[in-house]
């Protein structure tokens, strides 16, 4: 039968980010595993031919390494990607990462010794800031991902389940609407079944660093509204934000200057309930004349960032019946 010598499958969504996709099957490529015990499943939902040609041409694909999914234009979410991709893996266990990602080259080898040595156990790999992006991290507006396994969060970024876990589990909630909290709300529910969870801090992912605009980056902190829904489920994981109600403790100081703007006009001394807000934005990248300095310029823009993210999750609490701003 195909497929029983394959120890490991690798499992990729994918959508419209056909450079960095290539960047991730190089990596791929350099994998120190013997690729008679791996294969590697990308599912995408692309709209163009570039993705596809690129999956059709790679190197791994002509070594019979590489599958491929492809979903109608515009269907796909991170959940049901990942849903595809493992239901169509030959291997007893699953290794995901995602198409922003780049993996040392001996990831797969320390993730199977991790999973060696914690049999059924879910192994969440390192993830850094990628080394080649460093630069990246000065822009004003950066979104990248590192995690110290095992983290609490379980981001698919570079984590292994076996299969009968995930078909347990029933794999990711399609139901949840955003790539907000899904990897998080698999790992809690496969735990809650008496699932063990390791790290595997010598298999490590490197994550792209993106600077946004800020457009962009309103665009991505709306994008964080259902995590109400995860919090409500899974209520253990309130103990890891400030005071169990706030993701972020800018959180509570924005509202905390929000109310006290509101009764201003009323009562004057309740302005002052903005100053630790106004203190945390000046403060937020060090203290240093020129860190402060440069805080303040990119205080209209954090406000902003804040005031969405804290309506989202307003909104989430609303629609999910909970409470976490």
């Amino acid at each position: 039968m195909a497929g029983t010598d394959i120890e490991i499958s690798v499992v990729v969504p994918s959508h419209e980010r056909p450079l960095r996709l290539r960047w991730l099957l190089n990596a791929l490529e350099e994998q120190t595993l013997d690729r008679a015990r791996w294969e590697l499943v990308v599912v995408h939902d692309c709209r163009g031919e570039a993705t596809a040609e690129l999956l059709r041409t790679h190197a791994l694909a002509a070594a019979g390494v590489l599958r491929t999914r492809r979903l109608p234009a515009g269907t796909g979410t991170p959940a049901r990607q990942r849903n595809v991709g493992w239901r169509m893996a030959r291997a007893p266990i699953i290794a995901f990462t995602d198409d922003d990602c780049r993996p040392e080259p001996d990831w797969l080898e320390e993730l199977l010794a991790a999973s060696r040595r914690h049999p059924g156990a879910i192994v969440q790999a390192a993830v850094r800031a990628d080394p080649f992006e460093a630069e990246v991290l000065r822009a004003s507006h950066v979104r990248t991902v590192e995690v110290d396994p095992p983290g609490p969060f379980a981001q698919t970024a570079g984590i292994l389940y076996p299969s009968t876990v995930l078909e347990r589990a029933d794999g990711f909630d399609e139901a949840l609407p955003t790539a907000a909290g899904e990897d998080t709300d698999l790992a809690l529910r496969a735990r809650g079944q008496g699932v063990s969870y390791v790290g595997a801090p010598a298999a490590v992912v490197n994550h792209a660093v993106v600077a946004f605009g800020l457009p962009g980056m309103l665009r991505l902190a709306w994008k964080w509204r259902h995590l109400p829904l995860v919090v409500k489920r899974h209520p253990s994981i309130r103990g890891l934000y400030p005071l169990g109600l706030f993701w972020r403790p800018s959180h509570g100081w924005f509202l905390l200057a929000v109310l006290g703007a509101a009764a201003a006009p009323a009562r004057r001394p309740a302005a002052l309930l903005a100053l630790p807000y106004a203190h945390n934005l000046l403060r937020r990248r060090g203290t240093s004349k020129r860190n402060m300095a440069r805080a303040a310029t990119e205080a209209p823009s954090r406000v902003a960032i804040d005031a969405v993210e804290f309506a989202g999750l307003a909104w989430g609490s609303v629609r999910h019946r909970t409470v976490f701003l």
